[in-house]
Formats: structure tokens, sequence, C-alpha cells
């Protein structure tokens, strides 16, 4: 008994290094336990007939903490975990559902399934989570009580000594008998109170646990979220399988974490990647995250319309780096909100006055201003200025059937972007010195008042995006912009069937965005022949397009196309522009670029290209 009892004291000071998942109020314990070790070493003499009172007051507390406690935590883990089981099953049925031709009666027997799942599953959650937290209290009673009894049992069998053990104990055991009383007491209370609260969210309506039901409103300014979505995995060259993972957002990552695992791990970086909604097997609510060099993409399935909407806008702010400011929150409410004022029309021209930055202009008297404010005005146009409130904005690029048919009729010539072409080429192609081709998504496009500013291009870019935004067009179609010495020429990648192509003399306007090197735009001058007009009124268009390279090389390659297109118009030019600028063994420009240089030469994209 000696030899236990000393090492029972050492036991109890390690205990504060034991690490327990659920460690509510251990330090109270842990110092009380460290008392109890100094009290231990003073009783080390005094070991004779504690056997029976030892076995009542010490091991029996234990043996039904372990037997009847632990016992019944593992039994209801265990419930949980079939009831998790079923959920998961009555998920992925639910998630096979097609949208296309849907079955009233299997997709209520569906639904009726994954509400009873979720109903079950809640309920063992539930219990289990009451077993957890009573657990918390049953453990520190567990480690107390025996001891409590241990130390009582010593004091009542040996009077040796026992005024002077008793007067340093009376307090000390006093105080912790009245802790365990509280703990006890705690527990009944936090017992009743999940007892009610059980009872409350179990007797709600099934519409609860239905999917797609949640009539809360979308929340479009979340930084970070996280839940289960469906990913989509290649199996074989043409086969796929959908696995339901548990995805969460870590700062400028995205995170998923298998069922079972201790931790998350990085699936891919968001920053600069972009996210639009797909097509995809026929599942409902699928969506796309590309990285930004084009390589790598995965497609995953939401739950619910709600959750689908959610997440894109979640990645999209991600995106935009926002996570990096300092009131990350502030900000996505202050871009939705300035997304929304985008899209806004302007109807009051009172409230147009009083708002305006210049008010001189909503005034007759405006004009008599100093000339010191003419010139800031005029370098700093209005965006009403540039174009007009409530101009319609085009999303997508529609082959007509006719045009389709007529560029692929027996005897047409197909377009080709990678500068192959046949025998009875004609002269215009023949002249061509420069082919270039760019991986491009079109963004919008829309009719501007100005195209001798790149600010329109800017403006152009703001409102685009902000109505796609709002409206939560995420879809957008990828094509192939050719830069010729010529024209523009904007290609199908599936069928080379041109969409629709410019002249470069008409682009007037060329730039890439400022902040956001991936975007850029151009405007186009054009024709207006409504007035009966035999030249017709210039009309301008401003094109936005997101490519997978940066927009500056595109912007290069338009300026080189005019130099060259002005250069023909002189041949000493066009010679001294040759001497400067590397040529391939076509005689055409060489762009020193990995993306695209095989492209120059006339041959087929790369992978990346191809990827992207």
């Amino acid at each position: 008994m000696g030899l236990a009892t000393e090492q029972l004291s050492r036991q109890l000071l390690e205990y504060e290094k034991q690490n327990f998942a659920l460690g509510k109020g251990d330090e109270e314990v842990i110092s009380t336990l460290q008392q109890f070790a100094k009290t231990v070493g003073e009783l080390n003499t005094l070991h004779s007939e504690l056997a029976t009172q030892m076995a009542d007051r010490m091991i029996f507390p234990m043996i039904q903490f372990r037997e009847k406690d632990l016992t019944e935590i593992s039994t209801l883990r265990e419930i949980f975990g079939i009831a998790s089981d079923e959920h998961e099953a009555a998920m992925v049925k639910y998630s096979r559902l097609p949208k296309k031709k849907e079955n009233e009666k299997v997709k209520a027997e569906l639904v009726g399934e994954v509400a009873y799942s979720r109903r079950k599953q809640h309920q063992a959650s539930m219990q289990y989570y009451c077993a957890l937290n009573a657990l918390q209290y049953r453990k520190r009673v567990a480690m107390l009580e025996p001891m409590l009894g241990y130390t009582q049992a010593q004091i009542n069998f040996y009077k040796k000594g026992i005024d002077l053990v008793s007067k340093k104990m009376d307090s000390f055991l006093g105080s912790v008998s009245s802790m365990t009383q509280n703990i006890q007491a705690q527990l009944d209370s936090e017992a009743e109170a999940m007892r009610m609260t059980q009872r409350e969210l179990l007797s709600m309506e099934d519409t609860v646990y239905m999917p797609d039901r949640d009539p809360a409103p979308v929340n479009r300014t979340l930084i970070q979220k996280a839940g289960y979505l469906n990913i989509r995995n290649k199996t074989g060259l043409v086969t796929t399988a959908w696995d339901r993972l548990y995805f969460f957002t870590q700062g400028g990552n995205l995170m998923c974490q298998p069922r079972g695992a201790v931790a998350g791990g990085m699936v891919l970086d968001l920053d600069n990647s972009s996210v639009m909604a797909v097509e995809c097997e026929d599942r409902r609510y699928c969506f796309q995250i590309t990285s930004p060099n084009g390589k790598t993409s995965m497609i995953l399935q939401a739950e619910s319309k709600r959750e689908y909407e959610e997440w894109i806008c979640t990645l999209n702010n991600i995106s935009r780096q926002i996570y990096l400011t300092d009131n990350p929150e502030a900000v996505a409410i202050r871009l939705n909100q300035t997304a929304i004022q985008a899209v806004t029309p302007i109807t009051s021209f009172e409230k147009r006055g009083e708002g305006s930055p210049n008010p001189d202009r909503a005034k007759p008297g405006g004009m008599q201003s100093s000339s010191g404010a003419s010139q800031k005005t005029s370098s700093a146009p209005e965006p009403e200025d540039l174009i007009v409130p409530g101009t319609p904005i085009q999303f997508d690029i529609m082959l007509p059937a006719s045009e389709f048919q007529d560029q692929n009729r027996a005897g047409g010539r197909r377009t080709n972007p990678f500068g192959e072409t046949d025998d009875d080429r004609s002269p215009e192609s023949d002249d061509s010195l420069l082919q270039q081709v760019f991986a491009v998504r079109f963004l919008g496009s829309m009719a501007v008042r100005s195209g001798q500013t790149q600010e329109v291009i800017y403006e152009a870019m703001r409102q685009v995006l902000a109505a796609r935004a709002i409206h939560n067009i995420f879809r957008t179609t990828e094509s192939h912009l050719m830069v010729t010495s010529s024209c523009l020429r904007l290609i199908d990648p599936q069928t080379q069937v041109t969409r629709i192509g410019f002249q470069l003399q008409e682009v007037t306007q060329f730039v890439a965005h400022q902040e956001n090197g991936r975007l850029m735009g151009f405007v186009v001058e054009g024709r207006d022949w409504s007035e009966d007009d035999e030249e017709g009124e210039p009309s301008f268009s401003a094109f936005v397009f997101e490519s997978n390279t940066e927009g500056d090389k595109i912007c290069y390659t338009i300026s080189l196309g005019k130099d060259i297109m002005e250069a023909k118009k002189d041949p000493e030019a066009l010679v001294q522009l040759l001497k400067n600028m590397p040529l391939t063994n076509e005689g055409k420009f060489l762009l020193l670029d990995n993306e695209t240089g095989n492209t120059a030469n006339g041959g087929a994209p790369d992978e990346e290209e191809s990827e992207a």
C-alpha cells in the first residue's frame, strides 16, 4: 500500500500533462489534484485497514465510470455513425436525380428518404452530443470522488495524528465536496437544457430537413464558407465518379476533409482563380473552379440553389483577395453595393444634379465656370458621358444558323486560327505578316458614346462585371481571338467558325485592366444608317474579354498589327519594321511567348492553351 500510494501521488501530478479533447473546467481539477498529491504523500504510512472502504468509495466509482459512462459513449458513437452512413446513402440517391426528366413519384420518395435519414441522424447526434457534454462533468466527478473517498477513509480509520492532519484538511475537503456538488448541479442543469432543446428541434416540420427548401436569402458578401459538396473525379478515360466530401475555405485556399480524417488538406489556391456555372452530366447546381494558368480545374455540385449561389459568390470574393484587407466583411459589402449601383439607371435629374461631383453641369449657369474646372472635367469624364445610363449589355455572341451553314457548306473554306490555309487562299491572307491566337472568354459588349479614350473601356469593364455579379451570370464562352495584321476574329474553338470579326482600322482603342491583368477590352467604330445619312453616323461598341494570359500581351499584338498596317503604306517603313522584329521561317512576326509561340508559327496550340 505504501508503494501504491507513492505511485498514486506521482500520477496525480502527471494529470495536467494528459490531453483530453473535452477539457472544459480542467484547471480547477488540476490544481485540486496537485493538492491531493501533497496530502497523499503525508498519509503514506497509514495503510492497514482501508480495503473495504477503498473498494466502496474509490474502486466502485471508477469501475462505474469505465463500464457505464464510457461504454454508453461508444455505443452512441456507433449509432451516430450508422445514421450518418444512411444519410450519406440517401444523399447520394438524391444527388443522382436528373434535371431534365424528373419523376415526381421517385423524387418524392427520395425526398422523404432524405428527410427521414436526416431526422434519424439528427436524433442520434443529439443523444451523442448530450452524452459527450455529460461526460465532461462525469469525468471530473469520476476523478474527484474516488480521491475524496480515499482521503476520508484514511482519516476515519487512523486515529494517530488525526488532530494534526484534520486541521489541515477540513477546509480543503469541504471545498472539494462543494466543488463536486456544484459540478453535479451544473450537469443536471445542462442535461435539462439539452433535453428541452432536443425536444424543440425534433418537433419541427419535415420541411426543415428537406434539401433545397431553405427560405433564407443568398448572402453574396461571404469571405469564408464550409459545407458538403459533390466533386467529380475521373475513374477512366471516359468514366467519372462523384464523391461527397466536406469542403471549407481557409484564407485564400480551398480545403477538403474526407470522412474520418483528422484534418483537412489544401485542394486549390483560389487567388485570381475563375469560378463559373457549368452544365455537367445532367446534374443540377454544378460549378467549375479554374486556376489562373488554366492547368487545374475541378467541377463541384452544391446541394441546393442557395448553397450553389453562395459558394460561387464566396469563391469569387476570395479570388479578388478581399480576405487580405483590414476589414474584409466591409469590403465585400461595399463591392456588392457598388455592383448594384453600377447597373441602376439614373432616373432623377434633380438627384443627379445634387449628387454629381461637378454640380455646375446640372444647372444653367454651369458653363461660366473657370477654365481650371473645365480642364479638370475634361480630364475625368463622368460615366454618363462615356456610356448612356441603362444601355443594354450583351453577354454572349450567338452565331446565326444561316451564317454557320454559309461558312461550312460544300465549297466553302473553314476558318483556321492557326495560320494553315489551302492553296486557293485569298491575297489578303498571303499579305498577312502577323497571325497570333489567344484563348479568351467573352464577358460582354455594349454601345458607348466615345471611342477616343481608354476610360470608356474601363467603365464598360466595370458595368459588365457588375451586371454579371448582380444577375448571377457566371457562365462564359471560351473562344480563340486571332490577331492579324489586317483584322481581329473571334473563332469557335470546336467548329473553327468565326463568331465575329473586325477590321483592324475599325479598332479605335484597346487596353488591359489596371489591376486585373487578365481583363482587356477594345472599342470598335461602326456606322449607324438609321438616320438615312449617306455616310452614316459613327457609332462605337466596347467589347470586354478575360484571357488566360496577360491582357497586355493581346494589346501589344494589336498594336503591332496596327504598326504593320501603317507600315504597308510606306515600303521603307515596312523594311525598317521587319529589321527590328524577329520573323519565323514563313516570314511572319515571331512573338517570343511560350504559350502562343507554336500558334504564331502556324502549329497547333500547346497543351496549356488547349486546357484553358
